[in-house]
């Protein structure tokens, strides 16, 4: 690319590249100001990329080339969301204090975006704390205000104030939306409040606010991880009737949902008899697994394999991590190895969890021999055993009265790299006070 660019061809490339080095390059290339649409877009790139540590030097390179510290708020707007994303609040909250030194007055849209950052980490009360500086500056409140403080009520349990509040909103002629009455529906379900939640939603529709897909997977998800599956269900005949599709998403939700309400047959005849054209994806596949492996009912889970590979949906890591765990506990330590070697030779790579639950198994089996020779050849390959293999081990053999043999795992930690906690030295100490027991009688 030439160094020397006109500011509109530099403009252009930085708003379309994806790059961010090579943005990065076309925006210091040009000595003139950019517009600041272009600083916006290079900012959100930036975010984007994890590359937070540019935002000062752009914003930098604004303020000392543009001339007009009015317009900068969309840049500044464009820091603070990035740096809320990238979990770096004190720096968006930094960026919003400074707007004025820099002679730029925050609107309600930096507003906004500062509360909704606060909001977003938990950060309540300061949150409140903004909207009344707003407010005392003479800031009209617009839709995104009221939308970001009901948010906030709903997160601190107090959905009815929500409610009102949202009521409010539509009295003072604020548009209502879909969006915002999900997130009332949602803090609702959260608390517990069945009939008011059921309330606000058929409130919901009959102002003719239609949720859509995204929306509404919001509310079945609150529900869904509580177990709920009749209130799902009922929801979701709702929406249906106004004409909303479910799509996989949703039928994750759902399946979730079953799994949670301790019924796991109708989770697994929803897997098998998903809509034509629905395909599970690995989600769906470990949901089932997962309630599945829980209920012990691990040759069922196993079966699961090679319909994932028949359908191009290939295991991750938890699905593998999640059968060998239930073969391990259901005292099928054999078939744990055997599904281990087959993942490896598909390319599973094991981990702390794996061999955690190898370990754990072959205890239980009272096989502490072949325990400790594979803690050995694991590390012997370069793994790093944890905390918990460790104590599990110990554990193991301390309730076997083989303590010696604890002793010596326990000083031979810290040359593996492992301290051991004071759950380690507890285990010891038990075994060694039984074996005094034992002794003395």
């Amino acid at each position: 690319m030439p160094r020397k660019l006109l500011p509109k061809q530099v403009s252009t490339f930085i708003q379309t590249q994806t790059n961010i080095r090579l943005s990065i390059e076309a925006f210091l290339s040009s000595p003139a100001p950019h517009p600041i649409p272009t600083y916006r877009s290079l900012l959100q790139n930036l975010a984007s990329h994890g590359e937070l540590n540019q935002v000062d030097t752009v914003l930098s390179h604004m303020r000392q080339r543009h001339t007009d510290p009015s317009s900068h708020e969309p840049a500044y707007v464009s820091a603070m969301r990035g740096y809320s994303r990238g979990a770096r609040l004190q720096d968006a909250v930094d960026v919003f204090e400074r707007m004025p030194l820099y002679d730029c007055e925050p609107s309600v849209v930096s507003y906004n975006v500062i509360m909704n950052a606060l909001v977003d980490h938990g950060y309540f009360d300061q949150a409140h704390k903004v909207y009344m500086r707003m407010v005392d500056k003479g800031i009209v409140a617009d839709t995104c205000t009221y939308t970001v403080r009901i948010k906030a009520f709903c997160r601190t349990g107090r959905p009815h104030t929500a409610l009102r509040l949202l009521r409010n909103m539509a009295e003072k002629g604020c548009a209502v939306s879909a969006v915002t009455y999900c997130t009332v529906v949602c803090g609702f379900y959260e608390m517990g409040f069945i009939s008011d939640a059921r309330q606000a939603f058929v409130e919901m529709l009959n102002w003719g606010l239609f949720p859509d897909l995204v929306d509404f997977n919001k509310v079945l998800h609150v529900i869904c991880k509580k177990g709920d599956v009749f209130e799902s269900l009922r929801l979701l005949a709702v929406v249906m009737k106004i004409g909303l599709q479910m799509n996989l998403f949703s039928y994750n939700l759902l399946i979730l949902g079953l799994c949670k309400g301790n019924r796991l047959n109708e989770a697994v005849n929803l897997l098998e008899n998903m809509h034509k054209g629905m395909t599970p994806d690995v989600t769906t596949y470990n949901t089932v697994i997962n309630g599945l492996c829980k209920e012990l009912r691990v040759n069922e889970a196993a079966k699961y394999l090679p319909k994932m590979f028949n359908s191009g949906c290939f295991p991750d890591s938890f699905t593998y991590n999640i059968i060998i765990d239930g073969y391990c506990k259901k005292g099928m330590v054999q078939d744990a190895f055997e599904l281990l070697k087959d993942a490896v030779f598909r390319g599973f790579v094991p981990d702390n969890v794996t061999y955690g639950s190898l370990i754990n198994g072959l205890c239980e089996e009272g096989d502490f021999k072949r325990a400790v020779e594979f803690l050995n050849k694991s590390q012997a390959n370069g793994f790093t055993p944890d905390i918990f293999m460790y104590n599990a081990l110990i554990k193991g053999l301390c309730r076997q009265g083989l303590v010696l043999q604890a002793l010596e795992i326990l000083h031979a930690m810290p040359d593996s790299g492992c301290t051991p906690d004071i759950r380690t030295y507890n285990i010891v100490i038990n075994g060694l006070t039984q074996e005094m027991h034992i002794s003395c009688s």
